[in-house]
């Protein structure tokens, strides 16, 4: 057996006094990159601050939570993924977020939808379409994607959409002009719409099929239930609204 050497052992010494222990977030940081695990932040948002999560695919998530923890949870349940907290956003994808929050649906935002079926995704990316203001029915994204008979299953794809906002699903409603599923539920859904108007809301009720201006007598009588929000007496003719008599002349302009 030979003996090492005086220099041998000296090297020895030398590289071990070299050895660096990794820092803390390198293993977080190396499994976000490649995809298997996802950073998340709040935000501000029109409705109160939300999580958003994330990882080098895209946003992965957009939701409320009680808490970090139960957003950690819910999302794990979710992905199957781990969920690390982070300070912040990273400034760029924060700007984006924000400006396609605000109505403009310019900024490219990446969103990772791993575990989403071909439908679900065409379903997604065609509600990304609708412009800040406008609503849609179910039917009109079934037709668009060509899958016309599928209106019950594109409620349910929207139903659960990851990316609330990132991917206005607010902005699809029934048929019948009633609000559908809502990941925020159907107050949220109201909010966000009447938020988005760029003309006076126009109020319509889902008994009598009428559509009245924001503030009408006849508007004020509408139950909670029975509201429904349009951008337009358009919007509402294409679900089988009609104006009201009494507010039809200001509901058009």
């Amino acid at each position: 057996m030979t003996t090492p050497s005086m220099d041998d052992r000296t090297i020895e010494s030398a590289l071990a006094d070299l050895t660096l222990s990794a820092p803390s977030h390198l293993a977080v940081d190396v499994l976000v990159d490649v995809g298997l695990a996802d950073r998340y932040a709040m935000i501000e948002s029109p409705i109160g601050p939300l999580y958003v999560a994330w990882n080098a695919r895209g946003v992965s998530t957009v939701g409320l939570a009680r808490d970090d923890a139960a957003f950690e949870s819910e999302h794990r349940e979710r992905t199957g993924r781990t969920a690390v907290r982070a300070a912040a956003l990273p400034p760029a994808l924060g700007a984006r977020i924000a400006r396609r929050i605000a109505g403009d649906r310019r900024p490219d935002i990446r969103v990772d939808l791993r575990g989403r079926s071909e439908f679900e995704q065409a379903v997604l990316r065609k509600a990304a379409e609708i412009p800040h203001g406008e609503v849609r029915p179910y039917g009109w994204i079934a037709a668009e994607i060509g899958r016309p008979k599928a209106v019950r299953a594109v409620g349910t794809a929207l139903g659960h959409n990851p990316v609330p906002l990132i991917v206005p699903c607010h902005r699809v409603i029934r048929g019948d002009g009633t609000w559908g599923n809502y990941a925020f539920g159907a107050k949220m859904k109201t909010a966000l719409l009447t938020l988005e108007r760029t003309t006076p809301a126009l109020v319509g009720s889902s008994t009598t099929r009428i559509v009245c201006r924001k503030g009408c007598a006849h508007e004020q009588r509408i139950q909670e239930g029975n509201r429904v929000v349009f951008a337009s007496v358009e919007d509402a003719r294409t679900v089988g609204y009609r104006p009201c008599k009494v507010c039809s002349e200001g509901a058009s302009s």
